[in-house]
């Protein structure tokens, strides 16, 4: 929990490795099958402060049961609560032996929970909570306070219990990616299937799956037509329709199809182990708040022993030791920063559990309160508001020509070239013939023989327009790129290729402008076409043909006078995706470079999730201040109330305990999905390849 207040709990580790070596198929080496993410687990943790082992999310079952009763975590508790109900009932009754036995039970049952933690820790020089109610109940039962120091006992280790089930709950999200990784994947080998650890898969394996299947790591589908779902992954909630060609994400499950897959990323490396790894990297950092929470809470208990060492000091200056020493006991208790220091952890990792549920990965808590404050959004136009997919969307020619037969000696030219153009225009042909003495000039064009006559095509830099010039000029102005046709000589006609914006770009940029947030281009690309999509998405400002120092330099610039996001996918965007307050990755289809670079990773494609996480983040970051307030206020107001003697250790320990687990619950209410999610954009879901 809180290292600051309570020392380290967890060996430090690189966020990545450490997520690596936690995680099945994610490093080379094999990780036995109940192996946990670091992130899910407590090790000699005093939340405030005490060591209790976690389960493993392959025994959730038999460890933690989803109904409270159920739960052996609680049992401590719950018996240490029964026994100091039973030691009540029979001091009612006269029975005083009998009531003292039960309460020096239920004290043994509560203590065990955080003593020994507290006392280890104590020998390895840190102070924590724990200690301070060590000392305290040592010290009631000192003074002949037996039952209420099992009282004190049992609230303090039911307020853990309580903290590290909310914990449990929501790492929930975080567990269902894990869920999503196959053990086993059935690879096709000269015609024979056999199963094999997913794990060991290697790039070009061709794997069997069938319908109802997840699949086991990235690939591109080589046989069979089916539908895949996603929403785990991406958090789409639409199934999208996929063939030969089409690329298939690692934990997507197939529809109701066969599908022969070719494995594009190998068993311990691919899309969803590397979200994954991210999403464990959310435990290795803190945001500012946390830190802050944690410098409130670090000098504080040093603080509260000094303070209780010289109330019971004052006893003996006045003559009445006894009373001022049990006031220190209960100073000790009420100052307890212990709700301080679960104020933030809880509220940060239950949004993070949510957010990766809907598709948005956040590293760290720090990203995360950072994306409650962001006032202006940076957007990168290829790949982040188009689909990264260009498409034949216009054909203009001379008189006498017909389109098609334009499209097809184009894709006659193109048919060996990898460049994206060369794949729209392809894809447009309806029957391309053969081309010969073809002779690609980079960043020019192609030249070569079409039935028999030589054709060239090239951007209008290399061939002029001609007569078509008009129609070219129309067609950048509107974010085209421009492609000409020559054949025999003559200028036959233009073609207009374009990245289309995805389905929800508008919409998105509309939610965060009613939100208050600027939104701004920054693209590589030539002008015209930047402000062309820029004016259909609704973005008035626009910087365009930008190297990456430019927009790195933009975006340093624009984080200073206020937080500034970015949200980009290529290498060109890594280094403002790093510059920027938040940096968002496009997840899905960006660059690794970039994910690297960013805080966040967006795994979806319906851009309107963004502004969902930005209202999500905004929201947790009201309940984290609410939480320190109430933290703060109860530390302020039961201090007075204890060295005058209003309230004694019981009430006290009632009184702050309660108050804990309302932070607790009030921490886990970030947990909530957004109310309104979007629903994916009709036209968008087709091409929704991840």
């Amino acid at each position: 929990m809180s290292a600051e207040c309570c020392g380290d709990d967890v060996r430090p580790a690189a966020p990545k490795r450490a997520a690596a070596e936690a995680i099945p198929n994610v490093e080379r080496t094999a990780a036995p099958e109940s192996a946990t993410p670091a992130s899910l687990m407590v090790a000699d943790g005093d939340a405030c402060c005490d060591p209790k082992p976690r389960a493993s999310s392959d025994g959730d079952e038999e460890q933690r049961a989803d109904r409270w009763w159920q739960d052996r975590a609680l049992l401590p508790s719950i018996g240490a609560g029964v026994l100091v109900a039973a030691g009540l009932v029979l001091g009612w009754s006269g029975l005083e032996v009998a009531a003292t036995v039960a309460n020096v039970l239920g004290l043994i049952l509560g203590a065990w929970t955080f003593v020994p933690g507290a006392i280890k820790r104590l020998l390895r020089g840190r102070l924590g909570v724990g200690l301070l109610m060590t000392i305290a109940a040592a010290g009631a039962v000192a003074l002949g306070h037996v039952g209420e120091a099992a009282a004190l006992a049992f609230l303090f280790s039911l307020a853990e219990a309580l903290e590290d089930r909310a914990m449990d709950k929501a790492k929930d999200g975080l567990r269902a990616l894990l869920d999503l990784i196959p053990r086993t994947a059935r690879v096709e080998t000269g015609g024979v299937a056999r199963d094999v650890p997913a794990r060991d898969l290697v790039i070009g394996d061709v794997l069997l799956v069938g319908a109802g299947e997840l699949v086991s790591t990235d690939g591109v589908v080589i046989a069979g037509r089916s539908s895949i779902d996603t929403a785990a992954v991406t958090g789409e909630s639409i199934p999208v329709e996929v063939a030969v060609g089409d690329i298939v994400p690692a934990g997507s499950m197939n529809g109701s199809g066969t599908l022969r897959v070719r494995a594009t990323a190998d068993g311990h490396d691919n899309s969803l182990t590397q979200i994954v790894a991210l999403v464990e990297q959310a435990h290795a950092r803190k945001g500012e708040r946390a830190r802050l929470a944690d410098r409130i809470a670090k000098p504080l208990v040093p603080t509260v022993l000094v303070v209780a060492a010289l109330v019971a000091a004052f006893g003996f200056v006045v003559g009445d030791p006894m009373t001022w020493i049990e006031r220190a006991l209960v100073v000790l208790v009420a100052a307890s920063p212990c709700a301080l220091a679960i104020a933030v952890p809880v509220t940060v990792i239950s949004a993070i559990g949510s957010a990766s549920r809907f598709g948005v990965v956040i590293k760290s808590g720090e990203a995360f309160e950072q994306l409650g404050t962001i006032r202006a959004v940076a957007v990168d136009k290829t790949g982040t508001l188009t689909r990264n997919a260009p498409q034949v969307v216009e054909v203009a020619t001379i008189d006498g020509v017909d389109e098609g037969s334009v499209l097809d000696v184009a894709a006659a030219l193109e048919a060996t070239s990898s460049h994206p153009l060369a794949t729209a225009i392809v894809a447009a042909a309806s029957d391309a013939p053969n081309a010969v003495d073809v002779d690609e000039q980079p960043g020019a064009g192609i030249s070569g023989t079409v039935g028999g006559a030589p054709a060239r095509i090239g951007s209008t830099r290399w061939l002029d327009p001609g007569v078509l010039t008009a129609s070219a000029d129309r067609m950048a102005a509107a974010g085209m790129t421009v492609v000409v046709v020559e054949i025999a000589g003559a200028i036959q006609g233009v073609i207009g290729v374009r990245d289309e914006l995805r389905d929800s770009a508008s919409e998105a940029v509309r939610m965060l402008q009613d939100d208050g947030i600027d939104v701004v281009m920054l693209t590589g690309d030539d002008r015209r076409t930047a402000a062309a999509l820029a004016a259909e998405v609704g973005i008035g400002t626009v910087h365009a043909q930008q190297l990456p120092r430019d927009k790195a330099d933009f975006i340093a610039t624009s984080a200073e006078r206020r937080p500034t996001a970015m949200i980009g996918d290529g290498i060109n965007d890594a280094p403002a995706l790093a510059a920027a307050t938040v940096g968002i990755a496009m997840g899905a289809t960006g660059s690794a470079a970039a994910i690297e670079s960013a805080d966040v990773a967006f795994t979806g494609h319906d851009l309107r999730l963004i502004p969902v996480a930005l209202r999500h983040a905004r929201r947790g970051r009201r309940i984290m201040l609410a939480n320190i307030v109430l933290a703060l206020l109860i530390i302020v107001v039961l201090f007075p109330l204890a060295l005058f003697g209003v309230l004694g250790l019981a009430g006290v320990v009632l009184v702050h305990e309660v108050a804990e687990v309302i932070v607790i619950l009030n921490g886990v209410r970030a947990a909530r999905r957004p109310r309104a999610l979007p629903a994916p954009a009709t036209s968008e879901r087709a091409l929704a390849h991840v």
